[in-house]
């Protein structure tokens, strides 16, 4: 096949400064993934078949007769529909809606002392990634914005074969076990019986599962928080979940938690705002990731490592092998190792975002895996999940194959793509001259950690699994008073959409009770669900034996800083904003806000009644990025109003007076400049203050405040019971 040249706009978008494409190596190093399979139609090519032959006509079936009927023996029709019929391959399970991109990986320092694997030791070279992004429970044409973990899953293509570390942005999960996996999944799903709702779990059967599922709650403060409702994707952190471990050249084993921290920071979306992006963009978080790449702004990472020694497995009160337990950076500081950097979209959604495949599995020398029974359990069935749906040979798609070397004695299945040569296919073998052989240096082959183990074979859980509610408690305790308002009117939300009392009375009695006084009691207040713990009068038996042991001591005065949200950041990069203007629009304005957006990385947009075209205030033309109707505020991080004699009839737009009433309710930074004012009185807003993110004044003096209040991301302790719904 022949290989295609990178695309305009990808060949020439600059590398940022610092990343480590500037060290040397060729640009765009995450594309020789694919270049092997790539293809592309130079001017004059020639219609083929599959089989290379040509075609003279794919306009009309050959039939008998201009009337006649459609003949099987038309070779070129059944190719085409039987391609088209199996376009599709099965949907994922879960983790159905994904977008992803290339990239790279650098380790900033040798890690020798902690693992063998090259992609963590060698400072020089710059690792190939694919990373996929996802939401968990909806179907593949559900939005991006709903209520839900994402997934973050990162393909590295190592020197040393590929290593697969396939995280969530959410740092714990749902259960402790992976045999409740399907029981999980099959009651978040839509209700069978009638296939609702998609993509939430805001109905009886997901409520159910975790009243009577109480390991859940730690991962339901995650979700119920905003870290349920990223901004962006290079806006949220990530995490391996797991605990893993890293081995040394000298067998020394650590434990270890991976961790992603977004060099942009980590900031969300409101609840209300994400139901609107829901309709009025429903692929608002992949179009934001697309046209960052396309436009040279690649999202950056810190991996992080948590280092635990083996001889302190034991000495916190949780149990490192837990799922749903955290290591709080208070007590392990995450260690930041090395930066990943995603700086080129896929050519082709299906054959790499759809068919990439994902295997916690795969792993290399160095890296291993501890007895979490979560994890244990999905080294079974991701591998078991890619054979259902992508067939035995998925390591041989372009997006999946290794850069290294692949050779053994596996053979036929479907999908073949190799063409293996030769009558040997087993060892041991002399006729092959004992090829494909083991490994002679035992230190270049994976060798598993010997892990000493001692025990009866048991159906059971460790005691040391049974605290269910002290992190969970310790979440709620480390958030600021709006991200708690935010969570309570999250459960709030989900539990009032859930018909079944029985439900929502257990939920509330034996879940959120255990949480925090006033997380039940907001939420009571909001619901209607009477606050009755189970042992009182009104409950005086729990509805199925409680596996959740007690509370800790001390730990209803449990805090970690890191868990909260409620930070100045330290970057706008990427942020977009609107600039609200028309006909008349002041000149010098527009030009220095423009490059004030421009110089701090930031994207502006202007905004106008109508598409095409407005005039300036200096008779000159420009360009309106989006017409009114089509730029709804949500999509939005800020707005920016300009002055001129466009300044009076903005203040008259009913559009403009609802895209500053909403994006007021949203916490967003607002700005007018001169006359522009107009427009925010027209909206009855409180006082313009810049602590509220309210600015105005002359040009200098309220751009440079934008620009402050956006590092805020956005201020939701505004009083805005005074807006007009």
């Amino acid at each position: 096949m022949a290989k295609i040249s990178n695309r305009g706009s990808r060949a020439s978008a600059p590398q940022p400064a610092g990343t480590p494409a500037q060290a040397g190596s060729p640009p765009h190093e995450s594309e020789k993934i694919s270049e092997l399979a790539r293809d592309t139609v130079a001017p004059g090519a020639v219609m083929t078949g599959n089989q290379g032959v040509k075609i003279g006509d794919d306009q009309n079936s050959l039939k008998l007769g201009l009337r006649g009927p459609t003949l099987m023996e038309d070779f070129h029709l059944r190719e085409k529909i039987t391609h088209f019929d199996h376009e599709r391959i099965p949907e994922r399970v879960v983790h159905a809606r994904g977008a992803a991109a290339h990239g790279i990986f650098q380790v900033y320092e040798d890690l020798s002392d902690l693992t063998k694997a090259s992609v963590l030791t060698d400072t020089s070279h710059q690792t190939p990634v694919f990373v996929r992004f996802s939401t968990v429970a909806g179907s593949r044409g559900s939005s991006d914005c709903a209520r839900d973990v994402r997934g973050f899953a990162v393909k590295f293509y190592t020197s040393e074969g590929v290593w697969d570390l396939v995280g969530n942005n959410i740092p714990v999960f749902f259960i402790q076990d992976a045999i409740k996996f399907p029981d999980l999944i099959h009651a978040v799903k839509p209700e069978p019986n009638n296939e609702i709702p998609q993509a939430a779990s805001a109905h009886d059967t997901f409520w159910d599962f975790a009243s009577l599922t109480p390991e859940c709650v730690h991962t339901l403060m995650w979700v119920m928080s905003d870290r349920g409702l990223p901004r962006s994707f290079a806006m949220m952190e990530g995490f391996g979940v797991h605990t893993f471990r890293l081995v040394n050249a000298a067998g020394k084993s650590r434990f270890v938690k991976f961790h992603w921290k977004p060099l942009k920071g980590v900031k969300s979306l409101v609840w209300d705002e994400a139901q609107k992006i829901s309709g009025k963009d429903s692929d608002f978080h992949r179009r934001d990731m697309f046209d960052a790449i396309e436009r040279g702004d690649f999202p950056e990472w810190e991996m992080g490592l948590q280092i635990v020694e083996e001889e302190d497995e034991f000495k916190f009160d949780f149990d490192l092998l837990d799922p749903t337990k955290l290591i709080p950076e208070e007590l392990v500081p995450v260690r930041r190792v090395g930066k990943l950097t995603l700086n080129r979209n896929p050519d082709n959604y299906f054959a790499e975002t759809e068919q990439v495949a994902f295997h916690t599995g795969h792993v290399v020398p160095g890296i291993d895996f501890t007895n979490d029974p979560l994890l244990q359990g999905r080294l079974f069935s991701y591998i078991d999940t890619q054979l259902r749906r992508v067939g035995p040979n998925f390591a041989e798609l372009p997006i999946n194959r290794p850069l290294t070397p692949v050779h053994n004695n596996q053979r036929d299945a479907m999908g073949r793509a190799v063409i293996d040569q030769g009558r040997v296919a087993y060892f041991p073998n002399r006729l092959g001259g004992g090829c494909p052989m083991h490994s002679p240096a035992a230190a270049d082959a994976f060798v598993t950690y010997a892990e000493r183990i001692d025990g009866a074979k048991i159906r059971a859980r460790s005691d040391s699994f049974s605290d269910h509610f002290s992190q969970a408690t310790q979440f709620w305790n480390s958030m600021s008073d709006w991200e708690q308002t935010h969570i309570a009117d999250a459960f709030a939300f989900e539990l009032n959409q859930v018909v079944d009392e029985e439900v929502r009375h257990h939920v509330m009695n034996e879940l959120l009770v255990n949480i925090a006084d006033a997380l039940a009691q907001a939420v009571s207040a909001q619901t209607g669900i009477k606050i009755a713990p189970v042992g009182t009068p009104e409950n005086p038996t729990p509805s199925a034996p409680s596996p959740s042991g007690p509370l800790r001591p001390g730990a209803k005065n449990l805090t970690s800083a890191a868990l909260s949200q409620d930070k100045v950041g330290n970057t706008i990069k990427g942020r977009k904003i609107a600039i609200l203007g028309g006909d008349g629009v002041d000149a010098k304005q527009l030009k220095a806000v423009e490059s004030a957006l421009k110089a701090n990385g930031a994207i502006g947009e202007l905004i106008a009644a109508h598409a095409g075209t407005i005039t300036d205030s200096a008779g000159k033309p420009q360009k309106v990025d989006r017409a009114a109707p089509n730029a709804p505020s949500v999509v939005y991080d800020a707005a920016i109003v300009l002055g001129g004699a466009s300044a009076a009839a903005l203040a008259k737009s009913g559009l403009a007076i609802h895209f500053v009433n909403e994006a007021y309710r949203h916490g967003k930074p607002l700005a007018a400049i001169g006359n522009g004012v107009l427009l925010l009185q027209a909206c009855a807003l409180p006082a313009a203050r810049a602590e509220d993110g309210v600015l105005v004044g002359d040009t200098e003096k309220v751009i440079d405040g934008l620009v402050a209040a956006l590092l805020h991301h956005r201020f939701p302790r505004r009083a805005v019971a005074a807006v007009p719904a």
